[in-house]
């Protein structure tokens, strides 16, 4: 379903209406009988075309304003409390304003200064999370951050190797990526044989049998399964004996890249500083830091805490991520 023409036509249908009832002379108020329909215009008006937005822009950015429109809506609203005349002016974009503001406004706050839900995509961090997890985001563990900007204002903690953190791609800041932070800033990563290791010291990791799963294409894939351990907490990872710990054909021309050694058995990189390595569990099926870079502090969303919901599996729901 193109979801851009539908958007396009339902402002083709409803953007007469709404201009209609801006620019009418008919009385407003109670006894208005186009209020319903009007009204139902401008909610269908306002829903194409934050959804045409989402071309262009990312959601946060549509909340926010949204929060600032509705708001300033309410604002006059208020200022105008008392007048005689303001009673008699009872539009649907007012009344709207006055009743989604509110809802708005509490959901702009939670999603960017608290928690924000998101929908696994991709089979990249299998076996930690599948496809269909809808897991919840912690906003403000790595620091209360500016909307839009991202950039922190209040310092909270630090990333540390093991998260699993949510972080907007680097070459599509738009995208949102999850992935396991292997490297900090200055560390250098070591990927040899499948096996990692930090700053010349292996990553703790012993065998733990095999893991399978239906890849796309309905074929079924049997992988090795690995415990890591980094500080104190133990994660899964899959990956393919027989598959290249890297194929350097598809490696990018990312910044920084200088700091990277490519060769048949793996890779070497130094960290930069400001900058994190991520890579996914699911170490085959992963397009990850060894692929396209590094990410930048300002790119982190927040730490994955917990999943949800997965309409699938329910017993996955609650399950505390590693």
């Amino acid at each position: 379903m193109d979801w851009y023409k539908w958007g396009m036509a339902g402002l083709a249908l409803t953007l007469p209406v709404v201009l209609w009832d801006l620019f009418s002379r008919r009385p407003r108020g109670p006894g208005d009988p186009h209020a319903n329909w009007v009204q139902t215009a401008w909610l269908v008006m306002l829903v194409c075309a934050f959804g045409l937005l989402l071309k262009i822009t990312g959601f946060s950015e549509i909340l926010l304003l949204a929060c600032i429109l509705t708001g300033l809506v309410v604002l006059w609203d208020w200022s105008r409390r008392g007048k005689k005349e303001a009673r008699k002016i009872e539009t649907a974009w007012l009344e709207i304003s006055r009743s989604f503001f509110p809802v708005i406004l509490v959901v702009f706050v939670v999603r960017s200064f608290l928690y924000e839900p998101f929908k696994i995509p991709s089979g990249s961090m299998i076996p930690t999370l599948l496809v269909g997890d809808f897991i919840l985001v912690n906003k403000f563990t790595y620091g209360i951050r500016l909307p839009v900007t991202n950039e922190v204002v209040i310092p909270v903690s630090k990333p540390q190797r093991g998260d699993v953190v949510v972080f907007k791609y680097p070459e599509d800041p738009s995208t949102d990526y999850v992935k396991r932070l292997i490297g900090l800033p200055g560390d250098t990563v070591m990927y040899e044989g499948k096996r990692l290791t930090i700053n010349g010291i292996p990553v703790p990791t012993t065998p733990d049998g095999s893991f399978g799963y239906v890849e796309d294409g309905l074929n079924y894939a049997n992988f090795e399964q690995w415990k890591e351990k980094m500080g104190s907490a133990e994660h899964h990872v899959i990956n393919l004996g027989e598959q290249p710990p890297v194929f350097l054909d598809e490696v990018h021309h990312f910044p920084d890249r200088s700091d990277c050694h490519y060769d048949d058995g793996g890779f070497t990189c130094k960290v930069p500083e400001g900058h994190y390595f991520m890579m996914g569990d699911n170490r085959d099926r992963s397009s990850d830091s060894r692929y396209w870079g590094f990410v930048p502090e300002k790119n982190l969303v927040g730490k994955a805490q917990v999943i949800w919901m997965n309409f699938r599996d329910f017993k996955r729901v609650g399950t505390v991520i590693h």
